[in-house]
């Protein structure tokens, strides 16, 4: 996949139509679509569908936007079928080529029933999907990687990572162990608010979930937190790292400083009251003239 641009600069990650379409889709409206249409015209590049979505989540993504791009942000290794998951990602390219990427993630311990060495059951994965009867590419794979050996495997066994609740310092680590050619495509939760007070509750509120993970714990703790900042949903100097938090402008700042520490691309991640479910199409309107480059 050439980094420079299946993914564009910037990208939303949502899990709103991941929920809408899980269960046979009797929550799909035709506002997931337009919803769709409108990023694309907004000119972000890539709609990332949270909460491990089945590969066939992107196709009515793909047909209501003309250009956008549709990962899955990401797919559990533990739910879905190799051999299948490579069937479905090749009707997508042969219906939208070079459209569709493919986010692969080992989950969580407390998530996933017969969780274990998940290390090794990413490399059996990706050695499935290279054997399957219309095998997915490296260059068509994103791996989400947080220590040192998932991210080596991204780089060798995929076109990159997609790393989920990380800091600046994390990117900057993260570029160095990729090295130049593989792509880096962070997600940062952002809370559009110019009320810092309000702002910080909201993403507590949303961060809490993700204390309870020690796949992310234990990363922030690599990175210098201690105990004292998971407590009470987070303190503010951690707060600060992994989210985006105040106006336009303030966000903006944060994406730059993601990319200069050495992100390919961006996927932003705006925190709701329901950020399961909601379409914020409010905010990432706001957003889009700070945060999109213009020769998009």
């Amino acid at each position: 996949m050439p980094k420079s641009h299946r993914l564009g600069t910037v990208g939303v990650w949502s899990s709103a139509w991941t929920h809408a379409l899980s269960g046979g889709g009797s929550l799909y409206t035709s506002a997931f679509d337009d919803a769709a249409a409108e990023l694309d015209a907004l000119g972000y590049g890539t709609i990332w569908l949270g909460s491990s979505p089945a590969v066939p989540y992107a196709a009515p993504l793909l047909e209501a936007a003309p250009r956008i791009t549709v990962a899955t942000g990401i797919l559990s290794i533990w739910q879905h079928d190799a051999a299948e998951v490579a069937g479905q990602r090749a009707a997508l390219e042969q219906r939208h080529p070079g459209r569709f990427v493919l986010g692969l993630g080992v989950s969580h311990d407390s998530m996933t029933e017969g969780y274990a060495r998940p290390y090794s059951a990413m490399r059996e994965y990706l050695t499935a999907l290279d054997s399957a009867a219309e095998p997915v590419p490296a260059e068509g794979r994103v791996l989400a990687a947080l220590g040192p050996r998932m991210l080596t495997l991204s780089r060798d066994r995929a076109a990159g990572a997609h790393p989920y609740l990380v800091t600046v310092e994390h990117t900057a680590e993260a570029r160095g162990i990729l090295g130049e050619d593989a792509l880096l495509a962070p997600e940062l939760k952002v809370v559009l608010d110019p009320d810092l007070d309000a702002a910080r509750a909201r993403a507590r509120a949303y961060l809490s979930f993700y204390l309870r993970l020690p796949n992310y714990t234990n990363n922030l703790l690599r990175l210098g937190f201690t105990e004292d900042d998971f407590r009470d949903g987070g303190s503010d100097h951690l707060l600060g790292a992994v989210f985006a938090l105040g106006d336009a402008d303030a966000i903006a700042a944060r994406v730059a400083a993601y990319l200069a520490a050495g992100a390919d691309h961006l996927a932003i991640q705006v925190v709701t009251d329901n950020p399961q479910h909601d379409l914020p199409l409010h905010a990432w309107r706001r957003l889009a003239p700070a945060i999109v480059p213009s020769d998009h």
